[in-house]
This record gives structure tokens, sequence and C-alpha cells, in this order.
């Protein structure tokens, strides 16, 4: 539909909605997500935003805004919807825009959207998502009813889930049972994944036909006669009632949750263990097994991935509306938890133990003024709802505390707050605290702490007495007491730490559980040197590090670093640059992300970085390319890069080329090259991408600033017909750029190097996106999961 060929210019400059409309679990978001991610390249901005039953229709707008305008700040003080309306037309009227409104529930909320989207003329296209037909109707004339998947697709969907390809049979004892399984979940993907899911958890020796008829028949009626909400919840629940018992109460408290935002990893594992639902296990920390658990749900395909870190660990989350439906109806009977607001509604228990306040109603916030808190043990608040609660002192049991955003909080009631003796997660970012009480002292069993975005300058020195504070985040301009080694705990500390001192890495090096290491140098010199090869050394447990900013001298640091830190998994050395790759890095077995700059690119690099066993992904950016090289430095099968699957390299003349064999397991590839100056060094654009014979996605970004036109459609003729003799169906989108350098030195004078880049002049002068092979009308949702 998005894609149909317009004879008449006017018509293909009018803006265009399609509409995606099914009941939940069939797949719309899904769909709305390949056809959005396949598209976005070919418009100036792109956004896709999920919108909740109950939404802060501002919020949302603001949010947008956000996403769609990088130099937007989301924080400023709110001025009601009609402002955020103004500034998103604004902000699009003269922009090709491509914009998704996933699951919209009523008529206001698409009018109110409708409103802020400008009809510019630019060609620009929105796609709303809704379970209600007649939403579908009002939105779009153009309506694409969703059905389920045949027998044939869901045959496929689960095969691949359960026995990890489509192409396999299962077992002739299984054949039958599966058929049963696929027959009830009637098509509808998020079924049939669920089930599929509690399958592949099994055991080889558990997964008998007596089991899978136990499942079959733990599906009631399922959906072979109708599809209705019960029915669906029967099928979800079996998956629940598989749980152990301690992952069940893991899923329960994600009901607490706003529907609007993904669900952070290290926030909700913290706040499980700080209810105390994680249990400890022989040689690992609480949080580690926590993370286990967040796995255990998500490979359960109990919640679903949103955001990775380095492309590797999921960051955050979110749970599928059905089975937050379901969660949340359990979570009433189990007497669980408490919500108000938002799209579900738990009624009260006797004893409220658990408490989320988010957008609520007028008639909700009278029950808050009757509700016994005294039991609390989690309250998670948002910023419009603060004022309804009774004195924080009267919460004399809470373990979680989760008052993010909330401005009206301020230092009268830090001080309430830290006589909160219980007390294992305090999340106080974006509230108007400038000063932290000597009390904080008081809160012994607090594990996790965020300050971050609050006026708070320095911490006061009793805060060196949280022995048991494993996660502390703080704003940049928070200085740090002295001693703060004393955190034996301490497992990471964000978002970076401004050295000053060579005493203040010997500090550091003290906090043997860090985890996670950011560093900042104000300066450099040989007094530095031991101090700091020492501290990565006594960090025995440093799983990432980041080195923010590089002075000349501390390549010779990092060099001189024997042996590396083994238990590395990822590295960030940059925007600052150092002249080489260490050696050392080769023998990190453990690395699997490193971001690098480099001052220049040479031979002797990539043979370190290919011999990096399990490095997944790498991104090397050259300060400067050799002038005086006239051949480019190939990459084949003499460097293994056994583990690799994603790249990037930039900045000037593209000097790396690849042979056959080359990074046979490499995904996607993504390059930034300056085409005056490849062509002028090598005169050419041949660089290999042919022999990459796994790639699946190409990302170019070619600086075209002082090229020729013939010298970019060179280049860009180049690229297209190495990936069409490509085996591999890869996808690639090009972006055409002029970065003018400023000539300015009155700011080269004071701006580091590396951020010059930020100030040149963008101007863009043409983006394109090419799918190699025909781009199918129907997507097939099986091959989304």
């Amino acid at each position: 539909m998005l894609l149909d060929q317009e004879g008449h210019e006017t018509l293909r400059r009018r803006l265009k909605v399609v509409s995606i409309v099914g009941f939940g679990g069939l797949g719309k978001t899904t769909l709305a997500k390949i056809v959005f991610d396949k598209l976005k390249g070919q418009f100036d901005c792109a956004v896709f935003v999920t919108i909740s039953l109950n939404p802060n229709m501002e919020k949302v707008l603001r949010n947008m805004l956000c996403q769609l305008d990088t130099s937007f700040n989301a924080n400023s003080a709110m001025c009601g919807e009609a402002q955020a309306i103004n500034e998103l037309r604004e902000f699009l009227r003269n922009k090709r825009y491509l914009i998704v409104i996933d699951d919209i529930w009523s008529y206001s909320v698409w009018n109110t959207v409708k409103y802020a989207l400008i009809e510019n003329e630019c060609g620009s296209r929105i796609i709303t998502t809704t379970r209600i037909l007649d939403v579908a109707k009002q939105a779009s004339a153009s309506v694409y009813l969703l059905k389920p998947l045949s027998l044939a697709d869901s045959r496929k969907l689960f095969y691949r889930r359960v026995f990890g390809t489509e192409d396999i049979c299962p077992p002739n004892q299984l054949a039958e049972v599966s058929e049963n399984i696929l027959k009830k979940c009637g098509g509808v993907p998020l079924a049939v994944i669920t089930i599929a899911s509690l399958l592949a958890s099994k055991k080889r020796k558990e997964n008998t036909e007596k089991f899978w008829y136990q499942v079959y028949q733990s599906m009631g009626s399922g959906l072979e006669e109708s599809i209705d909400v019960k029915n669906m919840r029967r099928i979800l629940s079996i998956s629940y009632y598989y749980l152990p018992p301690h992952l069940k109460t893991c899923l329960l408290y994600l009901t607490l949750c706003s529907e609007d935002y993904g669900i952070m990893r290290k926030e909700m594992i913290y706040k499980w263990v700080g209810e105390g639902f994680v249990q400890r296990q022989h040689g690992k920390t609480l949080y580690e097994v926590g993370e286990e658990y967040y796995e255990d749900l998500i490979n359960k395909s109990m919640i679903q991935p949103m955001l990775y870190d380095h492309g590797i660990k999921v960051w955050s989350c979110c749970v599928h509306d059905m089975m937050l439906d379901l969660i949340s109806s359990l979570s009433e009977e189990e007497n669980f938890l408490r919500a108000l607001g938002g799209s579900r509604l738990i009624s009260e228990p006797n004893k409220i133990r658990r408490l989320s306040l988010r957008n609520i109603k007028d008639e909700d916030s009278k029950q808050v003024a009757t509700m016994n808190l005294s039991h609390l043990r989690s309250l998670i608040v948002s910023p419009e709802t603060f004022t309804l609660l009774p004195a924080l002192s009267s919460f004399q049991v809470i373990r979680v505390l989760d008052l993010c955003g909330c401005t009206q909080v301020d230092n009268s009631h830090c001080k309430h707050i830290c006589n909160l003796f219980h007390l294992r997660f305090l999340k106080l970012s974006w509230t108007s605290i400038t000063e932290m009480p000597d009390e904080i002292g008081n809160l012994q069993l607090l594990q996790f702490l965020d300050i971050y975005k609050t006026s708070i300058k320095e911490l006061p020195s009793t805060f060196i007495q949280l022995r048991k504070l494993e996660f502390l985040c703080v704003d940049n301009r928070t200085r740090l007491p002295e001693h703060i080694g004393n955190l034996k705990s301490l497992q990471k500390l964000l978002p970076h730490i401004a050295i000053r001192s060579p005493s203040m890495l010997r500090d550091l090096s003290r906090l043997t559980e860090l985890r996670h290491l950011l560093v900042r140098f104000d300066e450099w010199d040989e007094n530095y040197e031991e101090p700091f090869v020492q501290c990565l050394s006594s960090l025995v447990n440093l799983d990432s590090l980041q080195i923010f900013d590089c002075h000349n001298g501390l390549s010779s640091g990092i060099g001189n670093l024997t042996p590396g830190p083994q238990q590395l998994r990822s590295i960030n050395i940059g925007p600052g640059t150092i002249r080489r790759v260490p050696r050392w890095m080769s023998s990190l077995s453990a690395l699997s992300a490193l971001d690098i700059t480099l001052l220049t690119l040479e031979e002797e690099d990539l043979q370190i970085l290919g011999s990096v066993p399990s490095l997944c992904n790498l991104y090397i950016w050259v300060k400067d390319h050799r002038k005086d090289r006239d051949k480019r430095l190939v990459i084949g099968s003499n460097y293994p890069f056994r583990c690799l699957t994603r790249f990037r390299i930039g900045r000037g003349a593209m000097e790396v080329g690849f042979a056959p064999g080359a990074m046979l397991k490499l995904q996607t590839f993504r390059l930034d090259f300056h085409v005056r100056h490849t062509m002028d060094q090598y005169g050419d654009f041949v660089f290999g991408l042919e022999n990459l014979s796994t790639l699946e996605r190409v990302i170019v970004h070619m600086n075209c600033y002082y090229a020729e036109l013939g010298e970019v459609e060179h280049a860009e003729a180049s690229i297209r017909k190495e990936l069409d003799l490509n085996p591999k169906r890869t996808s690639l989108e090009l972006e055409k750029v002029i970065i003018q350098p400023l000539n300015c030195s009155f700011i080269q004078s004071f701006v580091h190097p590396a951020f010059i880049l930020i100030l040149h002049f963008t101007y863009l002068v043409n983006r394109s996106m090419v799918i190699h092979g025909d781009l199918a009308d129907d997507v097939s949702i099986s091959n989304a999961y």
C-alpha cells in the first residue's frame, strides 16, 4: 500500500494514512515495525510511538518530538497539550516524515495525533494500529485487516521455535499433538510462540508425548471455535502456570510498570532483589541471579526484548498487552499488588504491599486517601500523583521507592526518606533535591540509588557508610566523597568519574566488585600511569570499561597493561584517540564488544582485532587516514574475526577491503567514508562487499564534501554492484551528506578535535534505501518472530 506507484505528482506528495486492525496478539505491532524499519530510510525523519489505553497525550506528543528532534529537551517545563501540538507541527512543517502510531484505543486519541501531524505536501506517511475497526476506519480509508496465520505459516513458526528450524518435522509421536496444538492456537502468533517457547524450554527427557498432551489438554477449548479474550488468556496462562514460583512472582511484579515505557533490565532486577524475590545461588551475586530470571522470562516469551546494549545484552523489554492483561488479573486474584491508573484497575486488598500510581482518575484519587499503606513494600509514583500520598515517613517497612520525575520532592522529603531504614531501592532522579543530608548513612540496606539530574553538588562524608550499595547513578556535576573505595559492594557507577588526581585511581582500585567503569581524565602525566594500570589490574570483576577522553600519554598507559583485564566483555575508548590497538586485547577471551578511536589504522591493528576470539561487535573510528598508503588493507581469511556479526568503520578514506573468506559471520556492516578522499587516494570504490557471504544489512554514510557529481555516482554504483553480486539478499541504506568543516580557528582552539564534527554544517542532499529483491505487499508475520 505504501509503495504503490502514483502517476500524478500531486497525489504522490499527499499525506497517506494506512490503518492495520486486528485483535490482540495477531501481530499488528510486528507488521508495523517491519514496514517501519524497511522504509524509514526514505524519509527525513521517522518515529514509532506506542499509545497506552489512557494516555497522557501531552507526554505522548513530547515523546514524539523528543525522538524526532534530538535538540528538543524532553524534560523542559510542560506547557500543555496545545503547545506540544504547535511545536510538533512546526518541526514537521517542511519535512517528509514516517510516523507509526501503535495501539490506538479511541477516536479522541487519533484526533489529537492527527491534528499534530501537519499535511505539508511532502509525501509523508502514517501507519496506525488498533484493535477497534471503527477507529481504523476513522483514521484512514486504507484499512488493512490483519488475518490469523495460515496453518502452514503457524507450523513454520512453531517448528522454528521448538526445533530450531522450520524445515524439520516433529517425531512421529509428536506429529498429531503438535497439529492439535496449532489448531487451538488459531493462527494467533502470540499464542503459537508462547506455547512453542514453553515446549522448547523443557529438557529433551522431559519433552515427551505425555507432556505435550498435558499442554494441549490444558489449553481448554482454545481458539478453534471462537477467538475471544477468555480463550486467549487460557492459552497464555498455561505458560504462566508452568513457571517456577520465583519467576511467577517476578512476572506479576511487572504489573507495577507503566505501559508507556520499556522495562529497564537493571532497574527491574534491583527491584526484584529489593523485594526479596531473588534467591541466592552459590558463587553468584543476587543481581547475577536476577539477570538469569530476566533472561528466562525472555526465553519463555513472557516478555519481549526492545533494546540491546551493544547489540548483545537486552537493555529493556516490554510485556505484550495480552500478557499484561493476564498478569494483572492474576495479581488481583493472588492479592499481590494494587495499581491505580493506566488501563488496568486492580481491586483493593486488605493489606496493600505494592502500589503504583500513574495518571489516575478523580474517583481513584479519593481512594488513595483511605488506603492503609502501613504495610507498603513497593511504591512507584508518577509526578502528577505524588501530592496524593501521605507523609513519606509513614512507609516504615518500604523496600522499593521510585519517585523519578516527581519535581515536588525536595530536601525536606529527602530527610524523611533517609529514615526509611528498610529501603533497598531508591530512585530520586529528576527531582528538586539540592542537598543530600548526612542521614543518608542510615540506609544501611540500600543497594540501588539513582540521583541523576538532581542539583546535588556533592555527597556527604557519611555516604561511604552505605556498605551494601551496588548501583550508584549520580549527576555529572555531583562530586563524590573521599574514600569512595569504602563502598566495597559497589558494582556499577554512572555516568562517569572525572579523575582529578592519581590518588582517586588508588581509591577506585579498592572497588573490587565493580563491573562497569566509565572514566574521564581531566589531565594526564606520568604520575597517572602506574595507578591507572594498578587500578585496572585490581578490578578483577570488571565487565565493561569506557575511557571517555584520552590524552596523548594514555596510549602508553593502556599498552602497559600486562596482562590485560581478562574478564572484560565490553571496551569503549573514545572520543579521544590512541595510536595503536593494545596487543593484550587479543588475549581477552570474553571481549564481545569494542568501540575504539585510533589515530591511524594499520595492518597490525587488524591482526590483533581479528584474533580476539569472542568479538561480536566492532566499531573503529579512524581520526586520520594514511595519505601515503596506495593500497587498501585487505581483510580475508588471514584475519579470523571468528564471531564478528556487526562491524562499523569510518571516517575519512575507506582504507579497508574484503577478500573471499572474510568475516564469515558478519551480518551488519556500516561504512562512513569521504568520497573525495577515497577517490584521491585509491582511485576507485572497490571494497569487496560481494565477498561478505553472510551479510544481511549494509548502512553507508557518504560524505560528499568537495566531491564531483560523477564521483558520488561512481561510489554509489560501485556499492550497489558489489551487493548485487553478494549471494545474500542484502538490504542497503545509503545516505549522502555534505559535511563542511568549519573554518573557525577560534572554535578549534578550545573545542576538542573529536567534537568538531558535531559543529559541522550538515546538509542532506539525498537519502535512499534499496531492498535487493522484491518487497512483497504482504509481509509474513511468521518471519518476524
